[in-house]
């Protein structure tokens, strides 16, 4: 019998030209993420024209369409491949951070007089169904580059890429606000936070047609059996049914789901909601001023090494310490994540440092946890004959979570602050207890004699 648990050892040039594919992919996966959260950063710069509760709404919106995309994206990216999915995620993501552009520039510079809670809504979720092709598209592709055994690693990588989108994001994006502001104070050009990541992102889209191959025998390498649960399997594609089946009656997987249920109400939950806080502490009070500041425009960055240490951290962890399983993991994580936010209730209102140290605390651990279970264990359970369908599953799971706090959240920190981080303790608690259900779980493919 062959153990397909076996780590293979690559050819020198197949690491070489696996990490040629990483770069354009992982870059335009960071880069989806930039024309993503800007929502977040123009929220703070349009002040009053988009209250908290027009931000709850509209992120919402988007959130939930990204989630239920994934019931039809997920088994069409099995279908078509992830390069074609990520070109058509990337290029229609480009063309909705456009319209959202042309929104805001009407608003600001034609003097429309729109609402624009329902336009945006109407474009960021547009958007949000056209990301919703990015995560199924690279965890789709790296299925059939990486094996199990090495796949820590990846969700490790998969981490950073997050982070990295999330540098761009808030950063980037905050730069781009107080550069316009620095230029014209009465007149800012605010629509560039959307305009900027739609044409960086169409120069990736253009980049992934040339260089991005769905298998290593397109790249001039043998493929080989992954040691997932399609090992064993001979054919590239399954039935759609099949596939669903999978996927649906997997106990393991929607387990995963659940817990990334809470990991997307714990990660957009302070990830967004913090930055937000910030900018209103700098303009109701009259102490910390420099300490909030420092938070508010170097959070992308912040979250950036938050992410990449969780991140590495968990992928170390998985194929180190655990033989490559998941929920252990997670489980160490979410249990930092429990003290982390309840640190959090405890300090609010005190030293900012303080405060601003625990949030970045928060996001090691959920990044951590999202890359290893959206980013790894996807593959894992679903094999890379389905892996599209179950990361759409759990991706899906995540924001349908998001969508719950960002409308939650939305109201209550409009009425009182106080309970943002108690409203997040009851779904740290809630992914401690389920990573225990499948502590030992593993992929269990067709054996090979």
């Amino acid at each position: 019998m062959i153990n397909t648990l076996d780590r293979p050892l690559h050819s020198r040039e197949f690491r070489r030209r696996r990490a040629i594919n990483w770069l354009p992919l992982g870059l335009t996966y960071a880069f989806l993420y930039m024309a993503r959260y800007n929502l977040t950063v123009s929220k703070n710069a349009l002040g009053n024209l988009m209250t908290k509760e027009d931000f709850g709404i509209i992120f919402a919106v988007g959130t939930w369409i990204y989630a239920i995309s994934f019931l039809v994206n997920g088994p069409l990216t099995d279908r078509i491949g992830g390069k074609k999915a990520m070109l058509i995620g990337a290029s229609g993501t480009s063309l909705m951070n456009i319209m959202m552009g042309v929104i805001v520039y009407g608003i600001l510079a034609l003097g429309w007089t729109i609402n624009l809670t329902f336009y945006f809504s109407i474009a960021y979720g547009l958007n949000m169904y056209f990301q919703s092709y990015g995560a199924v598209a690279i965890v789709k592709v790296n299925s059939a580059w990486f094996h199990v055994r090495e796949r820590g690693t990846f969700g490790g990588i998969f981490g950073i890429l997050i982070s990295l989108g999330l540098y761009f994001a808030f950063d980037w994006c905050q730069y781009i606000v107080n550069l316009t502001e620095s230029i014209n104070p009465t007149k800012p050009q605010y629509w560039l936070v959307f305009f900027i990541p739609a044409a960086i992102l169409m120069f990736w889209t253009i980049l992934d047609i040339f260089i991005l191959r769905d298998y290593p025998r397109q790249a001039g390498f043998q493929d080989f059996d992954t040691g997932d649960a399609s090992s064993g399997e001979t054919q590239d594609h399954i039935g759609v049914r099949e596939v669903l089946v999978r996927v649906f009656t997997n106990p393991v997987i929607i387990t995963v789901g659940l817990i990334e249920f809470c990991t997307g109400v714990l990660r957009n939950g302070v990830m967004h909601w913090f930055p937000i806080f910030a900018k209103e502490q700098m303009t109701t009070s009259t102490v910390f001023l420099a300490e909030w500041n420092f938070w508010l425009n170097n959070w992308g960055l912040i979250l950036a090494f938050a992410g990449a240490g969780g991140g590495l951290l968990a992928g170390w962890m998985s194929d180190y310490l655990f033989g490559s399983r998941r929920a252990p993991v997670a489980g160490i994580l979410y249990t930092g994540l429990l003290l982390a936010t309840i640190g959090m209730t405890l300090t609010m209102w005190g030293n900012p440092i303080v405060f601003g140290l625990l949030a970045a605390t928060v996001s090691v651990f959920v990044i951590g946890t999202h890359g290893m279970l959206s980013g790894t264990a996807t593959m894992d359970f679903g094999g890379k004959r389905a892996a599209a369908t179950a990361v759409g599953l759990i991706d899906g799971l995540v924001y349908l979570g998001t969508g719950v706090q960002s409308l939650s959240l939305g109201f209550i920190t409009t009425h009182n602050w106080q309970f943002w981080p108690i409203f997040l303790i009851p779904f740290a608690i809630i992914g401690i207890l389920l990573t225990i259900r499948i502590w030992n779980a593993i992929p269990k493919g067709k054996r090979i004699h």
